[in-house]
């Protein structure tokens, strides 16, 4: 419980620090002792999580952003017997992202290869006016992974480690996000 508990403070923190960025409109509302001035943000932005390891984090983002539609991924790697991996999506849940700015939020940014196999995916169907990819812990070769190839996106990241194993885990990393928040699989 503390793991996901500290992972969905980070989202919150991060959905803090990208609020700032994001548009806003002015606007007056009447109090019941006067009249004030706020800022109102011009949409809300969807937040898209790669299940399991990322509920936690989008948690944290959903505490900020608590209007905010969510998509959700079902995407895994599959190991190859060479050791090699692809990435398998098996399912996209997505409200119409048209138009609107997502937020893609992950625990590790590992190879970076899952996320931009989802962004791309979500591009190829919505046009997204902007794209916001958020991660605990990045590695060095999956942050110029993403940058290679979705370079548009705005990276908001915890912390960046500089080694993968050979089996593309974060070194020193956190280990498997999936496992540490909710048990080992089966």
């Amino acid at each position: 419980m503390r793991f996901r508990r500290n992972v969905e403070r980070m989202g919150e923190i991060m959905a803090y620090e990208i609020s700032k960025k994001l548009k806003y409109t002015a606007a007056e509302v009447q109090t019941p002792l006067g009249v004030a001035a706020i800022n109102i943000p011009e949409g809300q932005p969807v937040l898209c999580t790669i299940l399991r390891a990322g509920l936690p984090f989008h948690q944290g983002f959903m505490n900020y952003f608590d209007q905010s539609p969510s998509a959700f991924v079902t995407a895994y790697r599959k190991v190859k017997k060479t050791g090699a991996f692809i990435i398998n999506i098996d399912h996209i849940s997505s409200p119409d992202l048209t138009g609107k700015t997502l937020i893609m939020c992950d625990v590790m940014l590992a190879t970076g290869q899952s996320i931009v196999m989802v962004c791309k995916e979500l591009m190829a169907q919505y046009d997204i006016k902007e794209l916001h990819i958020a991660a605990v812990i990045a590695s060095t070769e999956g942050i110029e992974h993403v940058k290679a190839n979705l370079p548009k996106a705005h990276l908001w990241l915890g912390a960046v480690d500089e080694e993968m194993t050979s089996k593309a885990y974060i070194v020193p990393g956190l280990g498997d996000a999936g496992d540490l928040a909710f048990g080992e699989k089966v």
